[in-house]
């Protein structure tokens, strides 16, 4: 038997480079993906894994996300004083969907020092880690298909798909054993050159990591920067034998955290709602035959 998955963290404390200057002000996991922040969306995914505790892992500055989520806004007391009860229940409704908590990270020294900066809410037992940046739509939550892969092989599950070969040299790459799904791991390789990448499958920002990832985070020395990373800690886990399998997930990631992955996940995600698909496509039309754009 393996312990549940109950406990998500969000890492929301990076400085949003990429996206500048639209991040100098606003946390980049608060833009807006068509009507809701980009981090509400991870919420969701994660909620629909079953997860109950959500810890945000942020910086200063970054307490909106925070405020996102808490109970009893000032705009909820101002529709509800104007009679627009509906609206206001819908906002009281993100309050709702699970226990938040935010810790901070007072300097950014890497992946595995974030998530050890949220040990209070989950040493000793197995988490989700999520990265917003990453949007990923389908039928079916990434994370619930995590964790129903961890339930079935126990350890850490990590979620890869495939990249091509000029974006390899960006993403940690794994070597599966074979061809399963969920595949145990031999090794994983952080952002290898083409010639010497085990395979194609890139890691994504999603995981589900066993409840030994804290004392291996706390083994890996400092590296680049004084950073610690989540992969050098992952490494560890394989070389202990313990159970580390990738999972090729169902559904597709947007990069939200550069400008044109930013633009055409607003796209996707407007083509899935039934009141915007249609007028969306009556409204890109002209542009993507050359017109000019209208003022509207």
């Amino acid at each position: 038997m393996v312990q549940p998955v109950t406990t998500a963290v969000i890492l929301a404390a990076g400085l949003g480079t990429r996206m500048l200057p639209a991040t100098k002000a606003v946390p980049k996991e608060m833009l807006p993906l068509v009507d809701r922040p980009l981090v509400d969306w991870c919420v969701d995914e994660a909620v629909a894994a079953g997860i109950t505790r959500i810890v945000f892992v942020i910086a200063e500055g970054k307490e909106s996300i925070l405020e996102h989520f808490r109970a009893g806004a000032r705009v909820e007391t101002a529709l509800r004083e104007t009679g627009n009860q509906a609206l206001a229940d819908s906002l009281a409704a993100i309050a709702a969907k699970a226990e938040f908590h935010a810790v901070y990270q007072p300097k950014q020294l890497g992946i595995g020092h974030a998530v050890a900066c949220a040990r209070e809410f989950i040493e000793g037992r197995p988490f989700a880690l999520l990265f917003p940046d990453d949007v990923i739509l389908g039928r079916q939550s990434c994370t619930a298909q995590l964790v129903a892969a961890y339930e079935a092989t126990g350890g850490t599950v990590i979620a890869v798909e495939q990249v091509a070969d000029a974006d390899v040299p960006q993403y940690g790459i794994v070597d599966p054993e074979g061809d399963g799904n969920p595949v145990r791991l031999r090794r994983v390789v952080e952002k290898p050159r083409l010639e010497e990448a085990p395979s194609r499958l890139g890691i994504v920002g999603r995981y589900v990591l066993s409840e030994t990832i804290l004392a291996h985070i706390d083994a890996t020395p400092p590296g680049k920067n004084g950073e610690r990373q989540i992969t050098d800690a992952i490494a560890r886990q394989i070389a202990a034998s313990e159970p580390v399998s990738a999972l090729r997930f169902e559904g597709r990631r947007y990069d939200t955290g550069r400008p044109l992955g930013y633009i055409v996940a607003n796209v996707a995600a407007a083509l899935a709602r039934p009141d915007l698909a249609g007028p969306l496509r009556e409204r890109l039309a002209p542009l993507l035959q050359g017109e000019e754009p209208c003022a509207s």
